[in-house]
């Protein structure tokens, strides 16, 4: 039988008793799936490289433990390639890539997160333009979260007054910011 005709399981029987041809064969098919799967947990072409020689190494060494009826020569050879990534991640100290995600993560994409950063950095330049006593009621408000009267008490203020500032300052930062698209 030729070697381009064998099954994998046959493939496994031949390289066992060191028949070159069944070993060429089974590169033929599995080399460029073996690169494949190591470059993909390991990020480094140079690393999926040692991964498949290690791979195809502990195959013509261990052919001949190869059982069927534990399993397809596929599942053996790729748990083979699994372990020989980890190796090589070990050796070479590399952090395996995780697995690609099968859906879209459903948190904020990229241009959102781009986006909520210049939304971010306009409001900071925004609330730093504002004069000290307006700018201490807005940071006590929204970044401390203190109520008027709490402001009203940390700043030793009247209560009116903390209310007029923060109403000052808020019209402020609309005209300086108008909406969000404008200068989004």
């Amino acid at each position: 039988m030729r070697a381009d005709d064998a099954t994998n399981e046959e493939l496994l029987q031949r390289i066992a008793t060191d028949d070159p041809e069944a070993f060429g064969e089974l590169w033929r098919r599995l080399g460029g799936p073996i690169m494949a799967l190591g470059r993909r947990i390991l990020d480094d072409t140079a690393a999926a490289e040692d991964v498949a020689q290690e791979t195809f190494t502990t195959i013509w060494r261990a052919a001949g433990t190869f059982d069927s009826e534990r399993g397809a020569a596929l599942s053996w050879i790729y748990t083979i390639a699994r372990n020989a990534a980890r190796d090589v991640a070990r050796r070479r100290r590399i952090v395996p890539v995780d697995d690609v995600p099968e859906e879209r993560d459903a948190g904020p994409q990229p241009d959102e997160l781009a986006a909520l950063a210049l939304t971010r950095y306009g409001i900071h330049a925004a609330v730093a333009g504002l004069g000290l006593k307006e700018r201490q009621v807005i940071e006590l408000a929204y970044y401390e979260g203190l109520s008027q009267s709490e402001i009203a008490h940390r700043l030793a203020t009247p209560l009116g007054t903390v209310k007029t500032r923060t109403r000052n300052a808020l019209a402020t930062l609309a005209d300086q910011l108008g909406t969000v698209e404008e200068w989004r």
